[in-house]
């Protein structure tokens, strides 16, 4: 009967060992957060996933991506941050600056990775980009670095250039200090500088009605939601103004000409840093990381639309021209 019983437990054990070596392993849990709709920001979607399949993640396979949404209403985003917070995701991939401020309020113990964020450290998502020193890391896009460049090639563009519109909203992270550059570059390029605020896709219409009353002879457009850039291009055909965007999207939509990071570019890296934190490493002691890789792009549909011929000095200097 003894034997009875312990061959009866050996074999208990053999099958409770057998099971539990059968349980599929916890898949790690990524929650991606955009201000924008899934639509505005589906090649940026794509990138993220290319990044993640270069490094050997398929996602259902041995990752699984929470996807929350804003669909450009920023009231949403605390509460969409929240429910990943509660589902207890391993990672929180913030896709904008307007995302991460709620992120690092509604969690210190979370990772956080910013996918292009403009001034990281100036919004105190982070102690500097060498030393992040919390649970964030990531990618800057320099927006506000680039933004005295933007400006130059707008004039290189426009050699007529007198006054420049400079359209934005305060509240978007970075912003205040792509202005400040575009001012300080201003006075060396002898432009003067009109700072509409434009918050809302309703201040669109009005903003540019300011800009022709002010005698703008060119617009700078600053960093914000995907849903408000799309619509700038038609106003400023309608407009008849040349306007450069920080990023190629509004390019795509109609818009003359951007230069910018690229910011596919740097949701394909954002793997690289969800990979290093899974495997172990503190996003603390992951430095933030600078663009690589930039993009000017020219749209020529959108020059003759508002009979601006490009120089062809300008022209040859485009990574992209869409015909």
């Amino acid at each position: 009967m003894y034997r009875q019983i312990t061959a009866l437990i050996a074999a208990t054990s053999i099958i409770v060992a057998a099971f539990a070596h059968a349980q599929p392993a916890k898949l790690p849990r990524i929650g991606y957060v955009s201000a924008a709709s899934a639509s505005d920001v589906a090649d940026r979607i794509d990138a993220f996933r290319r990044g993640l399949r270069e490094l050997g993640y398929v996602e259902g396979k041995n990752i699984v991506i929470e996807y929350r949404y804003a669909e450009g209403k920023f009231d949403r985003i605390p509460a969409l941050v929240a429910e990943l917070v509660r589902l207890k995701v391993d990672v929180i991939v913030s896709a904008g600056p307007s995302i991460t401020r709620p992120a690092k309020e509604a969690t210190a113990t979370i990772p956080i990775v910013m996918t292009n964020d403009s001034d990281p450290v100036g919004s105190g998502f982070v102690a500097s980009l060498a030393r992040p020193g919390g649970n964030i890391t990531g990618l800057s896009n320099l927006a506000h670095d680039l933004s005295a460049k933007r400006l130059e090639l707008l004039k290189e563009t426009v050699p007529k250039l007198a006054r420049a519109a400079v359209l934005g909203s305060a509240a978007i992270p970075g912003n205040a200090q792509s202005l400040k550059e575009i001012q300080h570059a201003a006075s060396a390029f002898g432009v003067q500088v009109q700072y509409i605020e434009m918050k809302d896709p309703r201040d669109i219409e009005g903003g540019f009605r300011t800009a022709r009353k002010g005698r703008a002879d060119g617009v700078v457009v600053l960093n914000g939601p995907p849903h408000i850039l799309r619509l700038i291009p038609n106003f400023a055909v309608k407009s008849r103004l040349p306007a450069i965007y920080h990023s190629s999207s509004p390019v795509s939509d109609g818009g003359l000409m951007s230069y910018g990071a690229s910011i596919a570019d740097l949701d394909r890296r954002a793997a690289v840093y969800v990979d290093k934190i899974l495997k172990g490493t503190k996003p603390a002691d992951i430095p933030v990381e600078q663009p690589m890789k930039f993009e000017f792009v020219i749209n020529l549909n959108a020059a003759k639309q508002i009979g601006l011929t490009i120089p062809p000095n300008v022209l040859v200097r485009a990574d992209k021209v869409i015909r």
